[in-house]
């Protein structure tokens, strides 16, 4: 069967992971969630307990969730290697190196200011203790980003990676929740101009606000939540 990757407005993470799929040039298809609504939902938890997105629905029908083990499926069936490297290489090791520290550290970092944001019954003390720490760590991480990168235009070189899907879903939380310009680290300032004005990643911001949008024609189109909960639900 076709894949069926199950994604989240509005700014999810997971729009870095349509990014990736138009990439990898094989056929696709979406399922859009709204995270505030639909997510929220019970039924939701048939496809991720944990009431997040991404998702993916594989080949086989089987469910994968977490955003790097959706990537390890990606990166397994990317035979021409267009978004990933020979496993054995250098390369994929600083490739996963990458992944991993946006994936959790670098992300990470915006959790206190999302628990702030989205407080069921507002507390202005405990709001303002998460702001200034999650601020505190988004600026760090930054920094340690900023100095883990070596040449651009995208995090491995010359062309868009795994890496850069994970990275690009995120990186725009900064502004988001307004913590600081992105002109501060000249290095993922540049990084994120190339990445932002990409095709695939400009049909999949697109496709995140509702847009009506081909792509490179490999997305075959989207299935309806209810229908891919009623299929593939566990």
């Amino acid at each position: 069967m076709t894949p069926i990757l199950v994604y989240g407005f509005p700014s999810g993470s997971s729009m870095g992971l349509v990014a990736a799929l138009e990439w990898l040039g094989k056929p696709y298809r979406l399922c859009r969630v709204d995270m505030f609504g639909e997510m929220r939902d019970p039924a939701f938890a048939k496809l991720n307990p944990r009431i997040e997105t991404p998702a993916l629905i594989a080949d086989k029908g089987q469910i994968v969730t977490e955003t790097m083990a959706i990537a390890a499926w990606l990166e397994a069936r990317d035979a021409e290697r267009r978004i990933s490297f020979d496993p054995l290489s250098r390369d994929a090791d600083r490739m996963h190196q990458l992944m991993a520290f946006v994936n959790t550290g670098f992300t990470g970092a915006f959790g206190p200011l999302w628990a702030a944001m989205e407080m069921d019954v507002p507390e202005p003390a405990v709001q303002a203790a998460w702001q200034k720490l999650g601020i505190e760590g988004v600026l760090d991480r930054h920094d340690k980003l900023e100095g883990l990168i070596e040449s651009g235009p995208y995090l491995m070189g010359d062309r868009p990676t795994l890496a850069d899907g994970i990275l690009v879903g995120v990186a725009r939380w900064l502004e988001f929740h307004q913590v600081a310009e992105v002109a501060r680290w000249p290095k993922i300032s540049a990084i994120r101009q190339v990445l932002e004005a990409d095709p695939a990643v400009v049909f999949a911001t697109g496709l995140e606000n509702g847009e009506q949008l081909t792509g490179n024609g490999c997305c075959q189109g989207h299935v309806a939540l209810a229908d891919v909960i009623e299929q593939y639900g566990v």
